[in-house]
C-alpha cells in the first residue's frame, strides 16, 4: 500500500525526488562495458512543453503521442519538423492517458487506473471501441505478434493484438535483481527498450529471458533546461526504421531529440 501511495503521489507531481542519482542517471552497480550504449544527437525538434508525454511512436513520417493528466489527456499526430499537431483526439476528462501503440488500422491507448483503454481508427482519429486489462496501464508497444505492456512493476505482459487478453508475463531483471517502474516502451530490432520512471536512462530488455542487456544514459539531453515540475522526466521513445534513429523526449519537455544509437564496442 505504501508503495502504491508513493507512486500515485509521484504521478500527480506532488512529491519530490526520493532516489539518489549520480550524473543524472541511476546506474545498476553491476553494469558492464558490454551493456553500455552511447548516442549521437542528430536533430532537435520542437515539442509542446505543456504536453505530459506518456507514449510515443513513429509511423510514415509522423510522430504519434499519447499524453496524460486528467482533463489534458489526448492522442496526437505530430509534424516532426515543426511540432505542429496535425490531428488530436481528447480523452474523457476523468481519464488519465498513458502509452500508445498501433495495430493494423487501429491505435490503442492505455489509461492509468481505469482498467480500460481506447481504440481509435487510425485515419479518422475517432474512438471505435475499448479494451480491458486488470492492472495499471503504463507503456505499450508491439513486436509484430503481440502487444507488450508495462504496468509500473518489474514485469511486462504480452497481450493478444485483437482481444488484448494476457498471453504471458515476462519478469525483467539485471544482476542486482528485479527492475521495476518500467514505463514507456519501444520494440526495436529484437530488443524492448524501456524508460524507467524518474530515471534518465533507457534499458534494453531481452524479450525471451527478461534480462537487461543494454543501458543508455540520457542525462545530458536536457541538463540545462529541465522543466520545473518534478514530473517533467524522460519519457517517450519512438523508432524510425528507415534511419534506425530514435526520437526521445520527456513529460513537459520543449524538445524532441533525434538520436543515433552507438552499440557497445
Amino acid at each position: 500500500m505504501a508503495s502504491s501511495l508513493r507512486r500515485a503521489a509521484w504521478r500527480w507531481g506532488g512529491a519530490a525526488a526520493i532516489c539518489a542519482s549520480i550524473g543524472g542517471a541511476v546506474w545498476a552497480a553491476s553494469a558492464t562495458p558490454d551493456e553500455v550504449w552511447r548516442y549521437e544527437v542528430v536533430g532537435e525538434h520542437p515539442h509542446d512543453s505543456s504536453s505530459f508525454t506518456q507514449g510515443l511512436y513513429f509511423e510514415e513520417g509522423y510522430l504519434y503521442e499519447g499524453t496524460g493528466r486528467r482533463g489534458e489527456s489526448a492522442l496526437r499526430q505530430l509534424e516532426i519538423e515543426t511540432g505542429a499537431v496535425v490531428r488530436q483526439a481528447d480523452l474523457q476528462p476523468w481519464l488519465f492517458g498513458e502509452g500508445i501503440a498501433p495495430w493494423g488500422d487501429r491505435i490503442y491507448q492505455l489509461t492509468w487506473i481505469s482498467g480500460a483503454g481506447v481504440m481509435y481508427d487510425k485515419q479518422s482519429f475517432e474512438a471505435v471501441g475499448q479494451f480491458r486489462y486488470d492492472t495499471e496501464g503504463w507503456g505499450l508497444t508491439h513486436d509484430g505478434q503481440s502487444f507488450i505492456m508495462s504496468d509500473g512493476s518489474a514485469e511486462l505482459s504480452f497481450r493478444h493484438p485483437v482481444s488484448f487478453r494476457e498471453l504471458h508475463r515476462l519478469a525483467v531483471s539485471d544482476a542486482d535483481g528485479p527492475v521495476s517502474d518500467l514505463n514507456e516502451l519501444e520494440y526495436v530490432d529484437g530488443r524492448i527498450w524501456a524508460n524507467i520512471w524518474h530515471r534518465d536512462e533507457l534499458v534494453a530488455i531481452d524479450p525471451e529471458t527478461g534480462l537487461v542487456v543494454g543501458r543508455l544514459d540520457l542525462s545530458d539531453l536536457l541538463a540545462s533546461g529541465r522543466p520545473l515540475d518534478p514530473e517533467g522526466v524522460l519519457n517517450g521513445i519512438a523508432h524510425d526504421p528507415s534511419t534506425g534513429h530514435l526520437y526521445v523526449t520527456g513529460k513537459l519537455w520543449s524538445r524532441i531529440f533525434e538520436i543515433r544509437l552507438i552499440p557497445p564496442s
